[in-house]
């Protein structure tokens, strides 16, 4: 039996003219509501939408890291484009090393081509995509748990690198997407598998492929924690729930509980959940008050 795990995120945007001191205290009001109902926190790894302001996403976790000594920490997702493989297992090394063991890693192909163009990053098919990522993978991997390593793959290479002092433990590796390429990697190299918002429907549909991938490769796909993330808009009630629009988690606290249910029941064990607003307590305190209590004690029996 797998506990059910619930992480928050932290959205990506702020307020334009929104100061430093407006936004760790703004962190600082939405984790103390939610606290007591999640194991860890999230940032994404964006570096434009249009002109929004936006927080580098490696640089955001580590503050996070020293402001919550006793919760895990992870990205969701990180870009394996915009990190060299060798590098990325440094710098999760180190931070696994710093944080006492609470990195995770979370890691994607990439998809937003806007960034890519805008901050000089090649942007090849999703098929090439897919293999980079598959190759950092290798490498990130390799870099924790061998001496010394050399590795020549058709977009990236190492030649007798260390990576030391290795992380303690092995920190985990959650993989986000939904393709069936990408489905293949979870289950060859992930600890996790995340995907966002897809419908209750859609995830049974992925989950299907998801299985059979596992065990091509003989893996027990129980093994790998299955996550789902997406934002969320709580209201008190069912006439305000009437006018929501969007994606995600939209409703009152029990719609969105019965919502989650919905995933539970699939066997998702393991959500990141956040808010479409980063100003938004309601949600956070309606959440933290009135759904999370309703879910922590789930489990999810493989």
């Amino acid at each position: 039996m797998a506990p059910i795990q619930f992480g928050w995120t932290l959205y990506p945007g702020l307020a334009k003219g929104m100061s430093a001191r407006q936004f760790k205290e703004t962190v600082r009001q939405q984790v103390e509501l939610i606290h007591d109902h999640i194991d860890s926190l999230w940032c994404v790894d964006h570096v434009q939408f249009g002109d929004m302001p936006l927080l580098e996403g490696w640089t955001a976790l580590t503050y996070l890291a020293a402001q919550y000594p006793e919760l895990q920490l992870g990205h969701m997702v990180l870009c394996q484009s915009f990190r060299n493989p060798a590098l990325l297992a440094k710098m999760g090394a180190t931070l696994q090393y710093l944080s006492g063991g609470r990195f995770i890693l979370g890691i994607g192909a990439g998809w937003h081509e806007e960034e890519y163009r805008a901050y000089g990053y090649d942007f090849p098919p999703p098929r090439v995509r897919t293999e980079q990522l598959a190759e950092a993978l290798q490498i990130v991997k390799a870099l924790w748990s061998q001496e010394q390593v050399t590795f020549q793959g058709k977009h990236s290479s190492v030649n007798a690198a260390y990576c030391e002092p290795k992380p303690e433990p092995i920190p985990p590796i959650v993989v986000g997407g939904k393709g069936n390429r990408m489905l293949q990697l979870v289950a060859r190299y992930a600890d996790g598998w995340n995907t966002p918002w897809l419908s209750v429907e859609d995830y049974r549909q992925k989950l299907a492929v998801f299985e059979q991938e596992c065990h091509k490769i003989g893996r027990d796909p129980s093994q790998i924690r299955r996550g789902w993330f997406g934002w969320s808009t709580c209201v008190a009630t069912k006439e305000e729930a009437s006018t929501l629009t969007g994606r995600g988690l939209l409703g009152t606290p029990d719609q969105i509980a019965a919502q989650l249910q919905a995933y539970i029941d699939l066997g998702v064990n393991s959500f990141v959940l956040g808010n479409n607003d980063l100003s938004d307590v309601t949600t956070t305190e309606l959440l933290a008050k009135e759904v999370l209590p309703q879910l922590k004690g789930e489990y999810y029996r493989a």
